[in-house]
């Protein structure tokens, strides 16, 4: 253990302190935050160039609304057609993978960093860093935070102001402090675009989705 970098001990889970090297990582990713976040709105193009050179790895038609912060950057990977809407964080000293079709809310916060729970080693400024994973499909509302080591499942949706603070399974409706699980998403959501309204039938855009399942 000791024969391992300050980061590589970040990215393995162990506690580490934070030296030189992980905080020129950080002023290197604030530099590229900061001129992402004072872009103009014309400037699509700068945006996602700034969003490539900054994070690991990205899909294809991904998008992040400024103002948008995170520590490092490159330690998260975004899939296909992911969208997140403004004041979005990503406390990235852990791996954050999040899948393609995903789409967040305004403020969602996703912390992969924590600390001791004991004021003296915390005081030491240890810490350690737990990843998260972020399934496919997955809609996270307003203001949901989820908490280190925690993975969502594909085709989750989860509350607004939800605090998740253990594992979501795949294809369910979530929320709450501490978010739990409320109920199963069915083929019959399919025919519903708000609760019980559903998606009205005579719009061909719509029709593949407003039929009763079979």
């Amino acid at each position: 253990m000791t024969d391992l970098t300050e980061k590589e001990k970040m990215l393995s889970g162990l506690p580490y302190i934070g030296d030189q090297a992980l905080a020129r990582e950080h002023r290197r990713a604030a530099d590229l935050l900061y001129d992402f976040n004072h872009t103009r709105p014309s400037e699509a193009e700068k945006r996602i160039g700034l969003l490539r050179e900054l994070f690991g790895s990205v899909g294809e038609s991904f998008w992040v609304e400024p103002p948008f912060r995170c520590d490092y950057g490159g330690n998260i990977s975004v899939g296909d057609h992911f969208y997140a809407n403004y004041n979005c964080v990503f406390l990235d000293c852990a791996k954050i993978t999040i899948g393609s079709h995903a789409f967040f809310a305004p403020g969602v916060s996703l912390y992969t960093a924590g600390h001791p729970v004991h004021r003296e080693p915390r005081n030491r400024l240890v810490e350690y860093a737990l990843p998260i994973t972020i399934g496919d499909s997955v809609w996270l509302g307003g203001g949901v935070l989820v908490c280190p080591g925690v993975t969502v499942g594909d085709g989750a949706v989860v509350g607004a102001g939800s605090v998740v603070t253990h594992d979501i399974p795949a294809n369910v409706v979530a929320a709450g402090n501490p978010c739990r699980v409320l109920r199963a998403i069915t083929e019959e959501d399919r025919r519903y675009y708000c609760k019980r309204r559903l998606l009205p039938d005579g719009d061909p855009r719509f029709a593949e989705f407003s039929a009763e399942p079979v």
